[in-house]
């Protein structure tokens, strides 16, 4: 990314593996950093480690964003769940979802809808307890199989290094959607789809929404609001939106 674009700010990316969060986390302020996203499998332990946690990060129990305050404090946000709402477009009140997935990333969607007016949301997992503990946890409900809704929100890892070529009709494969247990023809029951996998060229659940004329999304842009309201908080700067998503899809 162009840093004069950016105001001369600098995004690196700091592979830490979870043993070492806790001491590399308070290291990086005095190293000249003003904050960090966090992602998979880090957003619980950011939230315990941080000084101060905001209302929607404690309510979601998850955090994606740290800020680091000059005397060394560590401030804990999430901006998963407003820049899942912005990269959306329009708002989802009054609609049905089902969201797939019950990790830090499915409890900032599930928050964010519910918030928002949504007026249903279902959670599906893989692993049915974990679906269920983050219904329980949120005021929502967990169900066993995906249902029918308005809205259908991917936010499992299922997609990211699947081959659209693999795309199968049948639910008894273990490729594509259906990890997702969904078939293709299922798909076109969701007139809105979200796939928070990003990845270069569309995922199969973003194939099979597009090929229905479902309203489709894929995760570069929700990645894209989330980072800009972080780079905001950060900076005290109107986040260029045009140069961070050229960065992104290039």
């Amino acid at each position: 990314m162009d840093l004069a674009a950016v105001g001369g700010w600098r995004y690196q990316l700091l592979p830490v593996p979870p043993e070492r969060f806790a001491e590399t986390v308070p290291a990086l302020a005095p190293a000249g950093f003003v904050g960090a996203n966090v992602t998979i499998p880090h957003k619980h332990a950011a939230l315990e480690l941080a000084d101060t946690v905001s209302e929607a990060a404690r309510a979601i129990g998850a955090a994606n964003t740290l800020t680091f305050a000059p005397e060394g404090t560590i401030a804990a946000e999430n901006t998963d769940a407003p820049g899942f709402l912005a990269a959306l477009g329009s708002p989802p009140r009054g609609m049905s979802a089902l969201v797939l997935g019950a990790g830090g990333s499915a409890r900032a969607v599930v928050w964010a809808l519910r918030e928002a007016g949504a007026s249903t949301v279902s959670v599906w997992n893989r692993t049915p307890e974990r679906a269920k503990a983050l219904a329980r946890d949120l005021g929502v409900r967990a169900v066993r199989r995906p249902v029918v809704a308005d809205l259908l929100v991917n936010c499992t890892s299922v997609g990211l290094e699947s081959e659209t070529a693999d795309l199968k009709q049948s639910a008894t494969e273990s490729q594509g959607l259906n990890l997702l247990e969904l078939t293709f023809d299922q798909v076109g029951n969701y007139s809105h789809v979200v796939d928070l996998v990003y990845r270069s060229g569309p995922t199969p659940l973003l194939v099979a929404a597009r090929a229905h004329g479902a309203r489709a999304l894929d995760g570069l842009e929700v990645l894209l609001a989330q980072g800009a309201l972080s780079f905001e908080l950060w900076t005290g700067v109107e986040p260029p939106l045009e140069v961070m998503r050229r960065a992104l899809r290039d």
